[in-house]
């Protein structure tokens, strides 16, 4: 491909003038340049194109359209281009049309601006013109009230210069005659000529009135607010006060006008002072900037910062030299306000009982109540047993509403069983007909009479052959427990949760005992409530069910709930629906807890967030301190005791994580009752939640494996297990779990080493033997003589040695063993002082593997 690549060279063409110039450079050297000068082309349009215009713009290709086109520009370009050019002229007259409505409308804008101006500045004149002639006013009338005093007081005093001129000429002096010249000789007698000084009050007049001329003349540009046309005109010229400095001048006047011009008086306030506090903190009580008081207490030589904290006698010192007064208050008094206030009486409405279901393992509690519910709670449970306390409320075909607590009967969950039975109203003992009393029966029993609440006794399991129910009645005289077909004053029902036998029975039971309590609440005061079960979750966060005792607990109620303090996000009654507030007797699950509480902890709402976060702190604080008390070691010789002991005690850590708060309460109950003087289980940490990597971390530094009941590693957690090579094991039965750690447990017991004794020896002579030494020649008087057994040197019926056989010969030959009545030959291991006359007893060690029971 050429240079030019097919097309001509660029050059200059027709029309064009030929030159020479010749450019000098340094150095002498020269060059010469051909110059072209280029004509304007002048374009003579042809006859008749201006009456054909239309024609020519419609067909660019015409003649005088080919004349004006450039060349090389085809008929669409040529159509494109003068379609743009026509676009562009109209957006130009648009776009000058629009800024001339803008600038119309920026002048009406302006116009309206300056009127309200106007306005504004003559309602100022004027409002300002009737102060002025009311003050003249007031001032004219003062005036004339003085001068009416004046004249007054003249006409009284008129008869007594009356009677002083008539009595003057008696006592009149010498020279009275001066007193009588005329004015104008007294003036001529005064020093420096016949013109009068002026009096002082004469010269002070004349003083503010040339005063006045002068600012009328030059200064009168602060007589009123500055207005945009004297701005506009610039007549009054200089500097002009601005539009502020006049508002805030007639506020001035305004405020003082109305009397609020005096600086209000300083406040003395009761300032709560604990035994320590921030300054910040300090400042706030007092109501003073925090700057005044870092002041202030620098000037006591005390160099802190605002976020610093100082103790309760320096406070004491600022707050009083700040003119407050300081009430001493303790940490403790920050749970005053959620003291306890007694209801009255017209405020008390009535309230559903709180029914607790108690008993025996596996005696038919959840069957019962699915019964009374209609549902089938008790198919989900793993392992066919409760583990958790549930909450329910009932409706009955009468209307009655009843709230029901199902606790767990396994021994394990003892604490849940006490929690069921402090919060309820009734107990409701169920007792399997073919089983009678067992030992949770019995515990749920003490229960019940610690919280002093009345029982009912439901004899479950009547429809089955081997039911006895006067057994059980029988079975529970012996524990003070008289029902009353045995005489007593304690209901009793034969019920069936199969065949739903004897359900309503029990439900008019217990309506006619919530009848004779006469359970009443308070549902317009602030709620209060207990944690039946805490648990975390993990798309909705801590998750706690409480039972709501008093008041009524709404969505958006600040609360501090044992340690944890929240704000109801949404409250969740026990068929999973949303609900806007809570009564008394209600459970509900609460969501907006900044952490999971304690299973037990009683739940109060208070006013503010501050009130709740202070109180949670506190009993956190106090919760710590208790723990640290609880485990220090009161003197040396206690801590060298206890480290001596757990020298000789085998351990077993474990981290324990659970589903809810109530289920990790009750294992660690379990594991700590695992063990003996020799082996015991140490929970290092338990808690609610899934296993996180803290947990992984926490197990590879202890060593410890990781027991999950009801809950799962996340993703995160499994791999760094599987990495650091942290063992996770995950239980769904608590029966599971307990056996499991007492297998392990025992595995650390130390096995039980037994003594067989299998045969006597008697040594009847004593040989030495080159390289071998002393042989004692025995006869196996009793059982046998092994070669592998241990053996034992008796003299006189004492033991001198125990050790094992180096040989056993039977003449010259080495045997395993010899029978009763054969001799033999025997020689000791690494001992020699046998004699004969001496047994040898011979027997053989085996050892025991132990177990926990």
């Amino acid at each position: 491909m050429s240079d030019t690549d097919g097309k001509k060279p660029l050059g200059l063409r027709g029309g064009s003038t030929p030159g020479q110039v010749k450019q000098s450079f340094s150095h002498g050297r020269t060059k010469a340049v051909v110059v072209e000068t280029k004509r304007k082309r002048v374009v003579v349009p042809k006859p008749g194109s201006a009456s054909s215009g239309d024609s020519s713009s419609s067909k660019p290709a015409s003649a005088g359209g080919a004349s004006r086109r450039p060349a090389g520009i085809s008929d669409a370009e040529m159509e494109r281009r003068l379609a743009a050019v026509r676009a562009a002229k109209a957006r130009e007259a648009e776009e000058a049309a629009q800024r001339a409505e803008d600038e119309r409308q920026r002048e009406e804008e302006r116009e309206r601006r300056r009127a309200e101006i106007e306005a504004k500045e003559r309602e100022e004149r004027e409002r300002e013109e009737a102060r002025k002639a009311k003050e003249e006013e007031e001032a004219r009338k003062a005036a004339e009230a003085e001068k009416a005093a004046a004249e007054a007081a003249a006409r009284k005093a008129a008869p007594r210069e009356e009677k002083t001129r008539e009595d003057a000429p008696a006592n009149r002096p010498a020279n009275a005659g001066v007193e009588r010249a005329s004015p104008a000789e007294r003036a001529a007698a005064r020093p420096g000529g016949g013109t009068p000084t002026p009096r002082k009050t004469d010269r002070e007049r004349d003083d503010r009135d040339s005063r006045g001329k002068k600012n009328d003349a030059g200064g009168n540009r602060r007589a009123g607010k500055l207005t945009l046309n004297a701005a506009l005109d610039g007549g009054e010229g200089g500097r002009q006060r601005s539009l502020a400095a006049m508002k805030r001048k007639q506020e001035k006047a305004r405020a003082k006008a109305m009397g609020m011009g005096n600086k209000a008086e300083k406040q003395s306030r009761d300032v709560q002072l604990p035994e320590t506090i921030v300054v910040q903190e300090l400042a706030n009580r007092m109501a003073e900037r925090a700057a005044d008081v870092v002041k202030a207490l620098m000037k006591m030589g005390m160099m802190v910062a605002m976020n610093q904290v100082i103790d309760a006698d320096t406070a004491e010192l600022v707050i009083e030299e700040f003119g407050h007064r300081a009430v001493r208050v303790s940490d403790a008094d920050v749970e005053q306000v959620i003291d306890t206030v007694e209801d009255k009486a017209e405020d008390l409405s009535s309230r559903p009982p709180i029914i607790t279901i108690m008993g025996h393992v596996d005696h038919g509690k959840t069957s019962l109540l699915d019964a009374i519910r209609k549902t089938n709670v008790v198919s989900g449970e793993a392992g066919g047993i409760t583990q958790h306390i549930g909450a329910y409320q009932v409706t009955t075909e009468s209307g009655a509403v009843l709230s029901f607590l199902d606790t767990p009967g396994h021994a394990a969950f003892t604490s849940m069983r006490a929690r069921g039975a402090q919060v309820t109203d009734i107990v409701v003992l169920v007792v399997a007909a073919d089983d009678a009393v067992m030992p949770q029966t019995i515990e749920a029993l003490n229960h019940a009479k610690a919280a002093g609440v009345p029982m009912i006794v439901a004899i479950n399991k009547c429809d089955k052959p081997s039911a006895d129910p006067h057994r059980v009645r029988t079975s529970l005289l012996q524990h003070e427990v008289v029902v009353e077909q045995m005489g007593g004053d304690v209901q009793d029902v034969e019920v069936s949760a199969l065949t739903g036998k004897g359900l309503d029975t029990l439900l008019e039971a217990i309506a006619l005992q919530a009848e004779i309590l006469e359970l009443k609440a308070n549902p317009k005061r602030a709620a209060q409530g207990a944690v039946i079960e805490a648990k975390l979750d993990v798309g909705r966060g801590p998750v706690a069910t409480v039972l709501v005792q008093n008041g009524t607990l709404k969505r958006g109620d600040i609360f501090v709930v044992g340690e944890q303090w929240g704000k109801v996000r949404a409250l969740i009654d026990d068929k999973g629906n949303r609900v806007d507030e809570a009564g008394p007797s209600v459970p509900v699950e609460v969501l907006g807890l900044n952490g999971t509480p304690e299973a037990g902890d009683v739940l109060n709402v208070v006013e503010t967030e501050a009130q709740a976060r202070e109180i949670a702190d506190y009993r956190a604080h106090a919760a710590k301190e208790k723990r640290a008390a609880a485990g220090a070691a009161t003197t040396l010789e206690q801590l060298m005791a206890k480290a001596k002991a757990d020298l000789d005690v085998a351990e077993l850590p474990v981290l324990v994580k659970a589903d809810v708060q109530g289920s990790a309460e009750a294992i660690v109950q379990a594991l700590e009752k695992v063990g003996n003087e020799e082996v015991r289980v140490r929970v290092l940490h338990y808690g609610v939640g899934a296993v996180t990597d803290s947990d992984v971390g926490l197990s590879e530094a202890s060593g410890a494996p990781i027991i999950a009941f009801n809950v799962r590693a996340n993703a995160t957690a499994r791999n760094s297990a599987q990495q650091k090579g942290v063992e996770i094991r995950y239980y769904s039965i608590i029966y599971d779990l307990i056996d499991d750690i007492k297998a392990a447990a025992s595995g650390l017991l130390k096995d039980e080493v037994r003594e067989n004794f299998i045969g006597y020896a008697s040594i009847k002579e004593v040989f030495k033997v080159t390289g071998v030494g002393k042989v004692a020649g025995c006869l196996v008087t009793e059982g046998v003589a092994r070669r592998s057994a241990g053996v034992r040197l008796l003299r006189e019926n004492v033991v001198i040695h125990e050790g094992t056989l180096k040989t056993l010969k039977r003449f010259k030959d080495e045997v395993k063993e010899v029978i009763s009545g054969q001799e033999c030959g025997m020689a000791f291991e690494n001992y020699d002082d046998i004699r004969a006359g001496d047994v040898i007893e011979i027997f053989e060690r085996t050892t025991v593997e132990r177990t926990l029971d």
